[in-house]
């Protein structure tokens, strides 16, 4: 059994406020449902509660389990904080900075790596330039840069699916006037294929030197390959690299909103311009208490990577293809489109991954629990079975 998990009744009551503030109800309805012993929530919240959490959410990529026990507890104590603007931070710049080997200067938080992605591109991004990347991969970097009315210039996967790097070298290369930064989603999302160490530094070494590379390691946690590396040691080089990680993932934090950026000293002034400082008190002690639980941390990798074979060799042992995945998800080809699989494992309480053009074919399936997962493939066999059933002549 792996650490401790749970919420206490408090987080639950401080939840339910501010669930209940969200919703529209009046000021005296949350004060009394603080104030009165074994008061319960608004219908309506209820049933919308429960109906969200019967569901087995396998589509967000999301840490199942939540935060540590030690999280919590560091949130928790976070809360004495929470009317204060110049509070305490729990010392989270300088714990990433210690757990990364640099320098606080080479830290920038973020409201979740979807945030320094946001900044990344206010930076190096105007009408006038272009970021290059692979599609599909995360394409909130894509419709960011559009919407401030810059360019994506983005390459296909090759057949087997990978990032071709000769080809993104060359794109840079025939673009470089106009390319404000390249994007390298490592392992890429939603392939869940990392990118070997050494056509990472064929890439840097391939392009100018000072254009700005994005790597993303938002899955890093989750690897095997061993062919695989982190970037972070280029910013330690001088490289113009910055490198995403994510508290969401691995350290079920995702709804707390957590990110930060690993860069040269002078590429995070930078980006500090454009950063909204919008990280609030509790998730950045949480985050320092979730960097120093090295036994949770193994905890949900040991076991993800156990769930991600166990779905993978049910999925092939019922013929389909399973892409070889290095991240908390899974990809399979369900040789149907995707967008009406997805109404049809809804309706059996299962969510799955959207469609990503032009894979439409592929589903991607995020680790739930092992009891969410045991509920998948019941979903997939019922799904596909049912499917095949109807079919004229079957």
């Amino acid at each position: 059994m792996g650490p401790s998990r749970g919420m206490s009744r408090r987080s639950f009551v401080g939840s339910a406020a501010a669930a209940a503030a969200w919703a529209g109800l009046a000021p005296e309805e949350v004060l009394g449902a603080r104030a009165r012993p074994g008061a319960r929530l608004p219908d309506a919240l209820l049933q919308e509660r429960d109906e969200y959490d019967a569901l087995a959410k396998l589509n967000f990529n999301e840490n199942p389990y939540g935060p540590s026990e030690k999280v919590m507890e560091a949130m928790q104590y976070a809360f004495k904080y929470s009317m204060r603007y110049g509070y305490p931070d729990g010392g989270i710049t300088q714990a990433i900075a210690d757990h990364h080997g640099v320098k606080p200067e080479n830290v920038l938080l973020g409201a979740g790596s979807g945030e320094i992605v946001e900044v990344v591109g206010l930076t190096w991004l105007d009408p006038s330039k272009k970021v290059v990347g692979v599609e599909p991969s995360y394409g909130s970097v894509y419709t960011h840069a559009t919407g401030i009315d810059a360019e994506a210039l983005l390459l296909p996967l090759e057949p087997d699916h990978r990032q071709n790097i000769p080809r993104m070298i060359d794109a840079v290369r025939k673009n470089a006037r106009d390319v404000g930064f390249v994007y390298l989603c490592n392992p890429n999302n939603p392939t869940g294929l990392p990118v070997p160490a050494s056509e990472v530094r064929d890439l840097l070494d391939g392009i100018p030197e000072d254009m700005p590379v994005l790597i993303d390691e938002a899955y890093h946690h989750f690897v095997e390959d061993p062919s695989y590396e982190t970037s972070i040691p280029y910013v330690l080089e001088g490289r113009r690299v910055v490198v995403a990680r994510t508290f969401s993932k691995i350290y079920g934090m995702a709804a707390m909103r957590l990110g930060y950026a690993i860069a040269p000293a002078d590429m995070i002034e930078r980006m500090s311009a454009w950063s909204t400082g919008s990280t609030n008190a509790l998730v950045k002690w949480g985050g320092a208490a979730a960097l120093a639980d090295v036994e949770s941390e193994r905890w949900v990798r040991e076991t993800t990577l156990r769930l991600r074979a166990r779905t993978t060799r049910d999925l092939e042992g019922l013929g389909y293809e399973v892409i070889p995945s290095d991240t908390n998800f899974v990809m399979v080809h369900i040789r149907r489109p995707v967008q009406d699989a997805a109404r049809d494992f809804r309706e059996r309480g299962v969510l799955v991954g959207r469609p990503f053009p032009p894979m439409l074919e592929h589903m991607r399936v995020s680790m739930g629990t092992e009891e969410e997962m045991d509920r998948f493939m019941n979903a997939f066999e019922d799904v596909f079975a049912a499917r095949t059933s109807s079919r004229p002549g079957r």
